[in-house]
């Protein structure tokens, strides 16, 4: 399993909003804020001109580059990150993570409970 899989389409659009970003952007960072009715919720954003990024592990693919806090990773090992465009036009990152033990029902935030994660990966 690869610790995050980042589809052809979400590498695209990760591209395409490189190529309009703020000057001195350093790429795209995924990270997890504090929100919603479970907890947290995925947040795409510019990593601004002197960011740090010692914090944060670095995947790649279709030639991007994807940045996750460290301190994250552990939550987020095995997702998907695509990019889909719905029957209206609408467009949005989509985040299929299998540790997720729960999500609100709007979608909009998800959470990830150590115990019942452990369980699972025990069988159970």
């Amino acid at each position: 399993m690869q610790p995050i899989t980042i589809t052809d389409k979400a590498a695209q659009q990760i591209e395409a909003l490189l190529t309009k970003a703020p000057e001195g952007t350093q790429g795209v960072r995924l990270n997890v804020k504090p929100t919603g009715c479970s907890g947290n919720s995925y947040q795409m954003e510019y990593i601004k001109p002197g960011d740090n990024l010692a914090g944060d592990d670095v995947f790649e693919a279709g030639g991007v580059s994807l940045y996750i806090p460290k301190v994250h990773s552990w939550m987020l090992f095995g997702m998907a990150v695509d990019y889909t465009v719905d029957e209206l036009g609408s467009t949005k990152f989509q985040f299929t993570n299998p540790n997720e033990t729960s999500r609100c029902g709007c979608g909009e935030s998800f959470h990830v409970d150590v115990d019942e994660l452990q369980k699972l990966q025990d069988g159970q």
